[in-house]
């Protein structure tokens, strides 16, 4: 069943089960948005496993490290943008590395207030080790699809993420709107 836009849940069935208008249950594990979290947060625990054993190292550190080890010199705005993680997780991850040795922080020429990250010879050392261990996790990964249900999987989730950019920027858009229509919001303040 794939209609989506009538379907909201709004009371409670007799039995306890959420009930949508139309009388169909809402079924949370089969709700794309859960769908999507709970593969995307099992993958993690795999991934962060291995790299814990391996490299000692968390999701977030793997992340850095990936994205710093991808750009050579990157400011951790731009990790927080590139890995969807948040600025304090980033910080926190980033001052672990720097701590551990395998990332340094550096003053932005462009900018005194702006930090640049990069690699420290151990990190790059490490990053070097993370890469064909990702790649493979990842293979592992999808040998349980077929190559052709791999790729629709890629493919679809590349188109997902940019509606979800065009959706993003309508909200914001909308925000500003209203904002402008009937001045700030509390939640703004």
């Amino acid at each position: 069943m794939k209609t989506i836009g009538d379907n909201h849940v709004d009371a409670a069935g007799p039995d306890g089960s959420d009930v949508s208008q139309n009388g169909d249950a809402f079924l949370l594990d089969e709700f794309l948005p859960y769908e999507l979290s709970v593969t995307a947060s099992r993958t993690s625990r795999l991934f962060a496993r291995r790299y814990e054993a391996t490299f000692g190292l968390s999701i977030a550190e793997w992340r850095v490290i990936a994205v710093v080890g991808r750009f050579g010199t990157i400011t951790p705005s731009a990790v927080a943008e590139r890995t969807d993680m948040d600025k304090v997780k980033v910080s926190r991850a980033t001052a672990s590395l720097v701590a551990s040795g395998l990332l340094e922080q550096g003053p932005a020429p462009h900018d005194g207030r702006a930090r640049l990250l990069r690699l420290t010879r151990k990190g790059r050392v490490v990053h070097d080790g993370v890469v064909p261990l990702a790649l493979t996790l990842e293979a592992q990964l999808s040998a349980g699809l077929t190559d052709e249900e791999w790729s629709m999987l890629r493919s679809c989730l590349r188109r997902l993420q940019e509606h979800l950019r065009v959706l993003e920027g309508s909200a914001l858009a909308h925000a500003a709107r209203r904002r402008l229509h009937d001045g700030p919001h509390p939640a703004d303040a």
